[in-house]
């Protein structure tokens, strides 16, 4: 008898409105062990450099975490020990390729690891994930860029909401894999526990040209719908926003699978 997968997950990539795809995306289910991982890096550095610095981190991930899964009898904290080692080594491969090119390229990482109804993760960048849990959508995980601050500026009156948006330096990151020195990194000791009704949203920046509001309201439409259904509702969304700005768009949905 098959068993029964232990999590649905829809991972979608679209160009959007970009010349090139610098988002990069993979996922993986291990149903003996009852674990998963989705991993989103959004690459930088214009044609070439920054599609290169996203597939570096995936790789780099890849090679921390696969290794892990296909060992049963692994300790969970060796597990754990592969986000933060997944992060410095694809800091490495970044920084060997900048260093043997003399290019600049670097890449953000939101890396996500599901151990039964636990939920860790790493991030270091701006790559949202969300957590839709009843009825209300909630960015879980820290925002590498200046964004938070300016943000701020509006709570205190200092600039308008509509001024905050169109910001300049919105989208300058804080903290980056870039191959040298990371300033900032999320990776809580303590997991969030997965309810099963939750809904777990991963993505580049790009899926941010809807707002939270929206895609709140989109996942309440389609909560009852499979993972893939409600990427490809996202998606059709911001298609249908038909912005000439539309950055890559990489969109991951996970919900704990029905028992």
């Amino acid at each position: 008898m098959l068993a029964t997968p232990a999590y649905d997950i829809g991972l979608i990539l679209n160009q959007g409105q970009r010349d090139t795809q610098e988002d990069a995306i993979a996922a993986r289910v291990s149903d003996s062990v009852s674990a998963a991982y989705v991993v989103v890096a959004d690459g930088m550095g214009g044609h070439d450099a920054g599609e290169v610095a996203s597939d570096l981190v995936i790789a780099a991930w890849r090679d921390a975490l696969d290794a892990q899964l296909d060992e049963p009898d692994l300790p969970e904290s060796a597990l754990l020990d592969a986000l933060p080692l997944a992060a410095m080594q694809a800091n490495a491969a970044v920084a060997s390729h900048s260093d043997e090119h003399g290019v600049k390229l670097g890449s953000t990482l939101l890396g996500m690891l599901m151990l039964g109804r636990r939920v860790f993760w790493i991030s270091i960048g701006d790559s949202p994930l969300y957590l839709f849990r009843d009825g209300t959508l909630t960015q879980i995980n820290e925002d590498h860029s200046m964004a938070p601050m300016i943000d701020a500026q509006v709570a205190d009156g200092t600039l308008s909401a509509d001024e905050a948006l169109v910001h300049p330096d919105r989208n300058q990151l804080t903290s980056v894999i870039m191959g040298a020195a990371i300033p900032k990194v999320d990776c809580p000791e303590q997991p969030l526990a997965l309810r099963p009704a939750d809904i777990l949203i991963l993505g580049s920046d790009g899926l941010q040209y809807l707002s939270n509001a929206e895609i709140e309201t989109l996942l309440r439409t389609h909560v009852q719908a499979p993972a893939r259904d409600i990427a490809d509702a996202l998606l059709l969304a911001l298609q249908a926003k038909d912005d000439p700005d539309q950055d890559n768009i990489s969109i991951a949905v996970v919900k704990p699978a029905k028992p």
